[in-house]
């Protein structure tokens, strides 16, 4: 927590790290849509993912009411910078959605 400077920025990066461990085949299994293809810094796959955990932190802040206009600004910012890595694929933005939903209620409801 030291190393944040905020309580939002702190549980905004939790949550985004959470979100990812749902990758896992054992929990949302997003893991077998990518298998032969490269998950590296930089590549569509990789951009994906960040896409998903990123939107699954920013419903969780603001599903348990601790989103902060700064916390709020900085998903968008950093949302928008995948998207744009992703060329704005519009279609994706749709799948990383349900993909961060099925997260959410994964990490929310244990299930």
């Amino acid at each position: 927590m030291e190393q944040f400077r905020d309580a939002s920025e702190y549980y905004s990066t939790a949550f985004h790290e959470a979100t990812h461990s749902t990758m896992k085949e054992t929990r949302c299994n997003r893991t077998e849509e990518r298998k032969g293809k490269l998950v590296a810094f930089g590549y569509g796959e990789y951009s994906k993912e960040e896409l998903v955990a990123e939107i699954g932190s920013a419903n969780i802040m603001n599903m348990l009411g601790i989103e902060t206009k700064k916390s709020f600004r900085n998903s968008v910012a950093y949302i928008q910078n995948w998207l744009d890595v992703l060329k704005n694929d519009v279609r994706f933005i749709i799948s990383a959605s349900s993909k961060a939903e099925k997260a959410v209620k994964y990490i929310l409801n244990g299930a």
